[in-house]
């Protein structure tokens, strides 16, 4: 019941924050590997690529790839925040004294992430690549020509096999690991600091809504880097063989964009990665947190 509540919460989150993840990969994918002021700029800033995807591709564009979305997040959270709620109600991330430990809840955040995001890889490399799609005026990055979430699982698999569907899984994992860990040891730490000093009445709506505030605004600051890496990664063309002809790995990825496109090319998106992520972190941790809560409150 953890891992479908867990999973419920994030595709309930998922609904509302897809065009914003439309809108970060372009963003992200936007002048890659390309010095500043030598490229078009087709998004200004979130709110000028809103209008121009609206305008261009049409609205129903600032949904794409809302099916794969869907599935990751209930096969990535389910296992994410199910696996973290069972080491929580387990006691595995208190001391012995009773006391809650960031260190614990950061290593459990991790593992948690990291078995979620692998086996939502290939699920997560074919929503990259339906989002990046775009009308050839507006197009940036490399572009497939998907026609959909199980035509792309097919065609990838029959052209490359499991490793094809499974290419960048590895190098996505640094950022899986940095913003699960950040996410939830800075949501389970604001919460517990708030119950001990009682802003807030006990088990109160208020409390998972302010400490999954503060855990947003922690994991964009952290995970931006990662998060333009991963989706240059799993976006970059490939050979005959299905290896990637841009990058060589989550590292080469990193490097390669500080050095052309500065540190500022690093955080490209971040605006649209706060706006998703944060709301994406507060609905999915609050939900989460309200689900079980009525879960617990009427199977006691």
């Amino acid at each position: 019941m953890d891992f479908l509540m867990s999973g419920l919460a994030a595709c309930g989150a998922c609904v509302f924050t897809n065009p914003l993840e439309v809108v970060k990969t372009r963003m992200q994918l936007q002048g890659e590997l390309q010095a500043p002021g030598t490229y078009q700029r087709h998004y200004r800033n979130v709110f000028h690529a809103f209008i121009t995807i609206g305008k261009v591709d049409g609205l129903a564009a600032l949904q794409k790839g809302l099916a794969p979305a869907l599935l990751y997040q209930f096969l990535m959270n389910g296992i994410r925040l199910g696996t973290y709620g069972l080491a929580e109600a387990g006691g595995y991330l208190h001391t012995v004294e009773g006391t809650h430990s960031p260190a614990r809840s950061a290593a459990a955040g991790a593992m948690a992430g990291i078995m979620g995001a692998y086996l939502g890889s290939p699920i997560y490399m074919v929503k990259t690549h339906l989002q990046a799609q775009a009308a050839s005026e507006i197009a940036v990055g490399h572009q497939y020509k998907h026609q959909g979430m199980f035509q792309a699982l097919t065609e990838i698999g029959q052209k490359h096999g499991l490793v094809g569907l499974w290419r960048g899984a590895l190098g996505g994992l640094p950022r899986v690991i940095v913003g699960s860990s950040t996410q939830l040891c800075t949501f389970s730490s604001t919460k517990d600091l708030l119950s001990q000093w009682e802003i807030f009445p006990p088990e109160s709506w208020k409390l998972a809504l302010v400490a999954a505030m503060v855990s947003g605004i922690a994991v964009v600051l952290a995970m931006a880097p990662f998060d333009v890496a991963c989706t240059r990664l799993y976006n970059q063309p490939t050979d005959a063989q299905g290896k990637g002809l841009m990058y060589r790995g989550i590292l080469d990825a990193l490097l390669q964009t500080a050095r052309t496109e500065g540190i500022f090319g690093m955080y490209k998106g971040i605006g649209a990665s706060y706006f998703r992520l944060g709301p994406h972190t507060i609905l999915s941790l609050f939900f989460w947190d309200q689900l079980r809560s009525l879960y617990y409150t009427y199977t006691k």
